[in-house]
């Protein structure tokens, strides 16, 4: 830290640098993030124009898509990072807590692209973060709490398709919408799948590939498909 203006940084930006250069860090590799997030930085300048409310810095990637950012409300130091989508429009709309992230290429949507009825909408607590990949399918409302990890490729669904009559066909059935929770400090491992009516309870971990189709209870390791207990913290 001593080899850059970091107290500087740390200041405007609201971020603590000190733990983030090390010492194997050179001083090229160092201003070179710098700059890029200077540039997301700037990117996050423009949005906040027209978002419903925000605080402390804002880092945009590139080429992220972000619809009705009217419907968008988020705290301080939210990053979303390259190429990803959030759709805003929604009953409740979209709200982050403080220093959440999403990742890239991860896609929040709520309502159809193409007209339709809104969804419900998504809250995120605080430091919590979607990874690369992931799909928030939240036309059913979803809330994801404090401290939640969540690694690539994690599916998260608050619907299901309506699917009765075998005389007509699923698709113009519709939907039923329902909701997810993930309570405070869980950890969603990669590519595991969250259906819609479950509750993840607090300080639980889903195994890598699991389908989660009923309530985790607080505390719990789960795995597998469809996933089951394997042990409690």
């Amino acid at each position: 830290m001593s080899s850059f203006p970091g107290k500087f940084i740390s200041k405007i930006s609201g971020l603590d640098f000190s733990d983030r250069f090390g010492p194997g860090w050179d001083k090229v590799s160092t201003y070179t993030v710098l700059l890029r997030m200077g540039v997301w930085w700037l990117r996050g300048l423009f949005l906040r124009l027209r978002m419903k409310s925000s605080k402390g810095m804002l880092l945009v990637g590139k080429g992220v898509t972000i619809r009705q950012a009217g419907s968008f409300q988020v705290g301080r130091n939210f990053v979303a990072q390259d190429h990803c989508e959030i759709n805003c429009l929604s009953q409740n709309g979209i709200i982050f807590g403080d220093k959440v992230t999403v990742g890239s290429y991860a896609m929040i949507r709520p309502t159809n692209l193409y007209g339709g009825e809104l969804g419900e909408g998504l809250k995120v607590g605080n430091n919590s973060s979607i990874g690369p990949y992931a799909y928030i399918g939240c036309s059913g409302y979803i809330e994801i709490g404090n401290n939640v990890m969540m690694s690539p490729r994690v599916s998260i669904y608050a619907e299901n398709h309506v699917f009765a009559n075998p005389e007509v066909p699923m698709i113009e059935q519709g939907v039923k919408r329902s909701f997810v929770k993930i309570e405070d400090d869980c950890w969603i491992a990669s590519n595991a799948v969250i259906l819609a009516g479950v509750t993840i309870g607090k300080g639980s971990v889903v195994a890598a590939g699991s389908i989660v189709t009923k309530d985790v209870p607080p505390n719990s390791v789960v795995g597998g498909n469809p996933a089951k207990l394997i042990k409690s913290r």
